[in-house]
């Protein structure tokens, strides 16, 4: 056992010591954080308001609940024995480094009061119903793997998370600057919303066959590994579709056509996965469909900024 042990490790470049409490972030689930929040605030820049505290009051906020989400789902996918020291979809921190499950737990509580106390501020500056709001996010993080019948379990992560990390933060975001909610916010936020859930859904499709072993029921189980790629590839091209759209309705800044330089990546991320049967092989398609987003996220938002200037 602690050959095999030793071989995941090595195959998957695991080091020891800070390494160990920087996987357990999952860093690359850690855009859905950054992206949403960045986006929301360049909205409200170019309707003409920003708060550069409450901007990255927001952002440590929503980084703060992703990880506590994170460390969440590794302790209760290990508490119901869906993570071995074989299993590659997880940070190892419990089945490979030997973290006590209870420590993991007691980290996720603490950084999910860590936001609270953010939340608080953002709160005190803007309105009272985002606590609302916040606590409902904070709860869907939680239930995601806790509960009696985990999220995660189901064929609604991807919309459960690409929701609450895509359109609501972008929404949070843009009203705390401005006081209010337009419809345009939430149409731009659609797109981000749809690659958000496809993180979630790259890491079913890797996670499959463990899935389906351990009786969850999520898109990838119920429709196979094939025809899930096939269904990332189209909500891929819907993303674009939408995003040109937008450009040619004056919903977007012209400036935005330069998000068009992430659809290599999106198609990348397909090949990637295509004919692809073991965790490990699917890792860099893991990694791209994280990428696709940041660079999607970072070149919509600057566009944003752009278009605010010029």
């Amino acid at each position: 056992m602690q050959s095999t042990n030793n071989n995941i490790k090595h195959a998957l470049n695991e080091k020891d010591g800070f390494h160990v409490w920087w996987r357990m972030t999952r860093p690359h689930t850690l855009t859905a954080s950054f992206v949403p929040v960045f986006i929301g605030t360049m909205l409200a820049y170019i309707d003409g308001t920003i708060d550069w505290l409450l901007f990255f009051a927001m952002l440590v906020a929503s980084i703060l609940i992703q990880t506590a989400t994170n460390l969440f789902n590794e302790y209760y996918d290990f508490k119901r024995g869906l993570d071995t020291e074989e299993s590659v979809g997880i940070s190892g921190s419990i089945v490979r480094d030997g973290i006590k499950p209870k420590t993991i737990k007691n980290l996720a509580i603490i950084l999910y009061i860590l936001a609270m106390f953010i939340g608080a501020y953002i709160c005190y500056v803007s309105s009272w119903w985002i606590m609302v709001i916040g606590l409902a996010c904070m709860a869907i993080g939680y239930l995601y793997t806790g509960g009696p019948l985990p999220i995660s379990s189901t064929p609604f992560g991807e919309l459960a998370s690409g929701l609450m990390m895509g359109s609501v933060i972008i929404g949070i975001s843009y009203f705390i600057q401005t006081d209010v909610l337009t419809g345009q916010v939430v149409f731009i936020s659609l797109p981000v919303m749809i690659l958000i859930g496809s993180i979630n859904m790259a890491n079913n499709i890797r996670d499959r066959d463990g899935d389906k072993k351990g009786g969850r029921k999520t898109i990838p189980v119920l429709l196979g590994r094939e025809k899930s790629i096939t269904v990332m590839a189209f909500l891929f091209f819907i993303v674009y579709l939408l995003t040109a759209s937008y450009i040619i309705f004056n919903l977007l800044p012209i400036w935005s056509v330069i998000t068009f330089a992430s659809i290599p990546i999106a198609v990348k991320v397909i090949k990637n996965f295509r004919g692809k049967t073991e965790p490990l092989e699917m890792m860099p398609a893991m990694k791209e469909t994280g990428k696709n987003n940041t660079i999607y996220g970072l070149l919509l938002g600057i566009s944003l900024l752009i278009s605010h200037f010029i």
